[in-house]
């Protein structure tokens, strides 16, 4: 077996599975999940409709380049949303379907990473979505983990990274809004971040997957491909922007994103695919076109999730300190023992949450994720309010004790 299986950590969940093992909920409480980031909002009729007319394409090899109305369609819609020029996204050349972002954004460092380099080095924020971790280390590069701390907004400091690590870097790790903390990247940050891809030669793989899951509708998150064309980047060099549907349409049952940007590399990266086989199906890329063309139900899932932060925020704030995100729909919480809060809280209230210090890495400037835990506003409104009560009830007997 490859030797460097042996360097990857179980992933969160099943650290999680670990920790409530043996664990004996109230029988008169049904189970309310908030520990993964699953949506759970209705997905648009018109996406299982298109999947359902696209079922004859079940005899066809899909091709790892995708379908050329798909690439069109998202190159369109990167321009619209991110406010490019017409025709800045090339869609033949800058556009690659994937199947959902993680199987992406973990074959993207397959292929990119060049390990004949001495000490390649992967930077990535702490805490962070484990499959960076993973990726690096299967790649055969370093793992450096930038933390994310509130002092500083929960943003990695690139300017604490000397310039002998940023030479080893062959690529950063960005996600905005961020996976936990909810942390928006700012336009000066990007900039900042293309400067030094610029100096370096580093490349950039911005995961922005939550990016339509925001309070402000005139406030959109920035997106990398957008700040690189405004700083002259035209051609988008040595950064890469990986988008999905899972958490833009709550369809992540469907498996489909795509990564955009820099043509040399997504056209290694596509003979990458071409050998890995991991090519979008053809339904699945059918099905994922009106998606993209369709904003109303992106509109209407924001809504959503600004009615859970409405009701749920002053229901904690009785009894803890929490921060309103910038994005996404996670709750980043401190609690003291993050391992005991939540398996205290699944074992009295059948609710479960996970620990954030399973989603972060511990560092010689301390472990960010350690006292927090992560709550995945996921649920419908009406169980995001039940858990909340629960957790109310639950802190407070706490503080009984």
């Amino acid at each position: 077996m490859n030797p460097r299986l042996r360097q990857l950590r179980p992933y969160p969940f099943e650290r999680l599975r670990a920790l409530l093992a043996g664990a004996t909920p109230p029988a008169g409480l049904r189970h309310i999940p908030l520990s993964i980031g699953e949506p759970k909002h209705a997905p648009p009729a018109f996406v299982a409709e298109a999947l359902t007319r696209a079922l004859d394409t079940l005899g066809s090899y899909p091709l790892a380049a995708g379908l050329p109305e798909l690439r069109a369609v998202i190159a369109r819609w990167l321009e619209r949303r991110f406010r490019l020029p017409s025709g800045a996204v090339d869609a033949a050349a800058m556009v690659l379907p994937l199947n959902g972002t993680r199987e992406g954004l973990f074959a993207f460092v397959q292929a990119v990473v060049d390990s004949s380099r001495p000490a390649p080095a992967v930077l990535m924020p702490n805490p962070f979505y484990q499959i960076y971790e993973g990726a690096a280390l299967l790649a055969g590069a370093e793992p450096v983990y930038l933390n994310c701390d509130r002092e500083l907004g929960y943003l990695p400091n690139l300017d604490a990274v000397d310039a002998a690590l940023w030479d080893r870097c062959q690529v950063l790790f960005i996600c905005s809004p961020g996976n936990p903390t909810g942390a928006v990247l700012p336009e000066a940050y990007l900039r900042r971040a293309l400067e030094l891809s610029a100096r370096h030669g580093f490349v950039i793989a911005s995961d922005e997957c939550y990016s339509e899951i925001y309070p402000d509708e005139a406030q959109p998150p920035p997106g990398l491909l957008q700040v690189a064309h405004a700083t002259g980047n035209s051609a988008f060099e040595r950064c890469v922007a990986f988008h999905s549907l899972s958490k833009r349409s709550s369809v992540p049952g469907l498996r489909s994103g795509f990564a955009a940007g820099d043509a040399g590399i997504l056209d290694g990266f596509r003979l990458y695919r071409t050998y890995h086989g991991c090519a979008v199906p053809v339904h699945t890329q059918l099905a994922s076109i009106p998606a993209w063309q369709d904003e109303a139900h992106v509109r209407e899932n924001r809504r959503l999730y600004r009615e859970k932060f409405a009701v749920v925020l002053p229901m904690l704030r009785e009894v803890l300190d929490v921060e309103s995100p910038e994005g996404a729909f996670y709750l980043w919480l401190e609690v003291g023992d993050d391992e005991a809060f939540a398996r205290g809280l699944f074992e009295q209230q059948h609710v479960t949450v996970l620990p954030g210090s399973y989603l972060a890495r511990d560092t010689p400037g301390g472990n960010p994720g350690r006292g927090r835990v992560r709550i995945s506003l996921v649920a419908s409104v009406d169980d995001c309010v039940e858990a909340a009560q629960r957790i109310v009830a639950f802190v407070r007997s706490r503080a009984l004790r």
